[in-house]
């Protein structure tokens, strides 16, 4: 439809007249606002409450650390080999307790106590079980682990009916072989395994190992500036070295110079408190098997914080090794313990070496 100019006119004035009809509302609506004072304070803002990361309910019997769940199974004590063919050895980092003594030819072996850690991963080599290693995996209440022993622990293992996992007479199908290193040196199982058997053969499952006392700060008695040690045996090609780590608060492991790693996943062997301690030792044959005392005592160093403390080592009947000072038990630092058991021969002293800082 065609509009006459007449129309456009009349409709254009329109649209002029309201467009000047909503300003002056629009003015009219400013002027009755009421004006803001310049000093109107600023939004309160809302405290925020950071949450503590909730604390855990239980701790690990060996280590003090803290669980989330409570840790009540049996410690398994397994005999590890450590001639040089057999290191880099497997599951070392997941074990509690190290405790670390001569065996023959004047290289050591090491009773790694299970519990809080470890499960389908290696754990190896394993070695043959002597009198002593029994006594000292025994006093954890651990499932003795091993693959033969000398005649003498063969009797008390059957004598005694101990509850032990023996690769060669009564725990075959919880062990193997790796092809990768030569026997004896080549013998692997894993706490996973070792835990199905010890089912299987009706073994006792939850754990009455007596246990340490800790505390964050370890001892109070103060001690000598530590922050690096070496530990001699009786071979002058194996040495032992730890270095004391500020930020894990961790002692680290080397053996002669070089970092001891667990062959599986490349960690560095390291332990919140080092416990040397001197025993007498005793050659019983030409084979060089040894008989070591953990009855009398005697004297002992513990590594712990950066700082070595002097004292005493006891063993009672039934009881695991402590340290004491004057008498008393010294707190260990909540973390993993190595215990390295030297001989007396020819003194403590010389077993023991500590770097000048």
């Amino acid at each position: 439809m065609k509009l006459f100019p007449w129309k456009r006119t009349a409709s254009a004035t329109s649209l002029l007249i309201l467009a000047i009809s909503l300003a002056a509302c629009q003015d009219k609506e400013l002027a009755q606002m009421p004006e803001q004072p310049n000093n109107v304070p600023a939004p309160v803002q809302e405290e925020q409450v950071v949450e503590e990361p909730a604390k855990a309910l239980f701790t690990a019997p060996l280590t003090g650390l803290p669980s989330n769940e409570a840790i009540t199974n049996r410690p398994l004590a397994v005999m590890i080999n450590n001639a040089p063919a057999a290191r880099p050895q497997s599951g070392l980092s997941s074990a509690d307790i190290i405790l670390e003594v001569l065996a023959e030819g004047g290289i050591t072996r090491f009773i790694a106590i299970f519990q809080s850690e470890g499960g389908a991963e290696t754990v190896g080599p394993v070695r043959s079980i002597r009198p002593y290693l029994i006594q000292l995996g025994e006093s954890y209440d651990g499932v003795l682990v091993h693959a033969g022993g000398s005649p003498e622990a063969y009797s008390i293992l059957q004598r005694q009916q101990k509850q032990h996992m023996d690769e060669i007479s009564n725990g075959g199908p919880y062990f193997w072989r790796s092809s990768d290193r030569k026997a004896p040196h080549n013998l692997y199982t894993s706490v996973d395994k070792l835990r199905e058997g010890a089912d299987i053969k009706g073994y006792s499952h939850d754990s009455v190992s007596p246990v340490y006392t800790y505390n964050e700060e370890g001892s109070t008695s103060g001690g000598e500036t530590a922050k690096q040690f070496e530990i001699h045996y009786l071979l002058n090609s194996y040495l032992v070295t730890y270095d004391y780590d500020e930020v894990s608060g961790r002692y680290m492991r080397l053996v002669n110079g070089k970092a001891d790693q667990d062959m599986d996943n490349g960690e560095q062997l390291g332990a919140a408190n080092i416990i040397v301690a001197g025993a007498d030792h005793k050659v019983l044959d030409d084979v060089g098997r040894l008989s070591v005392n953990l009855e009398q005592g005697g004297e002992a160093m513990l590594f712990q914080k950066g700082k070595m403390i002097r004292g005493q080592w006891e063993k009672k009947q039934g009881d695991i090794i402590r340290f004491v000072q004057d008498g008393s038990e010294v707190a260990l630092v909540p973390g993993k313990t190595f215990i390295s058991i030297v001989p007396n021969q020819p003194s403590f002293a010389d077993h023991v070496k500590l770097s000048e800082q």
